[in-house]
């Protein structure tokens, strides 16, 4: 409550500061975009836009979000004519990266750590666990990536929940077959284009991290980046935590919190995460609403469900 009764404030904040935050996060988002359409390995950048984004208003908007948006975007990209095991392979892909880029975050802040700066006891447990979450996921990716009997067990298991389906399609079979040699091709073209694939996370990421320093000094704080750094990766990691839709009201009260234990005036802190929320949840979730209608004018309503196709290299 005390972050929404500090709407009024924003329009005291220092105008250049704040339109170049919101300018950060728009390019993360084309980042992010561009990171999904690399690993979907398509050219088609209105299918992928308006699909991320339609999906992540229903995550943002919806109980149970991450899940609805998740099935919303694959229905979405599936209907553009991308094969549907090389849509949900690729969101996979695309969610992993992701996750784990998020997770080592508090890696970059432990030279800060080390050189002796009094740091809060909550942020370096923040620290401590962005690390061990990298280090697990970073060896779940590798697992997936090198290794076939997961992948495998995971398609049996679909094929045999299909066959209970009427009506199921005739390639929705073998589908463990299907997901390894998709999971080959993504494997392939990553190992081609790794460097893009970390550029384009790193920018999404950095970006959004740079938004969140823009707004801090809209308000007039001059904060210590490399602790404004570990408030930011403990958030998003909380914000993972499907509580509540995109994190509302979860991620206010952690990261206004987080960054009074990174030194930042209480007042300040408030009112510089409703800023940052403005524009990482609030408009891009009217975004998506926007590119939902502008999704069905060009490809029209989604089925109810969507048979596999051949890729699409719009």
């Amino acid at each position: 409550m005390k972050v929404l009764s500090s709407w009024p404030r924003l329009l005291r904040l220092e105008p250049w500061w704040l339109v170049g935050a919101l300018v950060a996060e728009a390019l993360s988002f084309v980042c992010a975009m561009a990171l999904l359409r690399l690993v979907l390995r398509t050219k088609n950048w209105f299918a992928v836009v308006t699909a991320g984004l339609a999906g992540n208003a229903v995550t943002n908007t919806l109980p149970g979000g991450d899940a609805v948006g998740a099935s919303v975007q694959y229905r979405m990209l599936a209907s553009t004519g991308i094969d549907t095991v090389q849509a949900a392979s690729g969101l996979a892909v695309s969610t992993i990266i992701g996750v784990a880029a998020l997770f080592s975050l508090p890696i970059f802040a432990l030279p800060v750590i080390a050189g002796g700066t009094s740091i809060n006891a909550g942020l370096v447990r923040a620290g401590v666990l962005g690390a061990v979450g990298f280090v697990l996921i970073v060896a779940f990716g590798v697992l997936l990536l090198t290794t076939d009997r997961p992948l495998k067990m995971a398609g049996d298991a679909l094929d045999w929940l299909m066959s209970k389906v009427p009506r199921r399609h005739r390639d929705a079979r073998e589908l463990g077959t299907r997901l390894l040699r998709e999971r080959d091709e993504v494997r392939a073209d990553l190992g081609k284009n790794w460097w893009k694939a970390v550029l384009l996370v790193a920018g999404r990421i950095g970006l959004d991290y740079a938004s969140l320093l823009a707004v801090l000094r809209a308000t007039g704080t001059h904060p210590n980046p490399s602790l404004v750094l570990l408030a930011y990766a403990a958030t998003t990691v909380v914000a993972l935590l499907p509580l509540t839709p995109g994190g509302l009201g979860l991620v206010e009260a952690s990261l206004s919190g987080l960054l009074v234990l990174a030194a930042v005036p209480s007042a300040n802190a408030v009112v510089a995460t409703l800023a940052f929320r403005l524009g990482s949840y609030w408009l891009p979730t009217i975004a998506g609403g926007l590119c939902y209608v502008l999704y069905r004018r060009r490809y029209g309503p989604l089925r109810q469900s969507v048979a596999t196709s051949e890729t699409s290299e719009h």
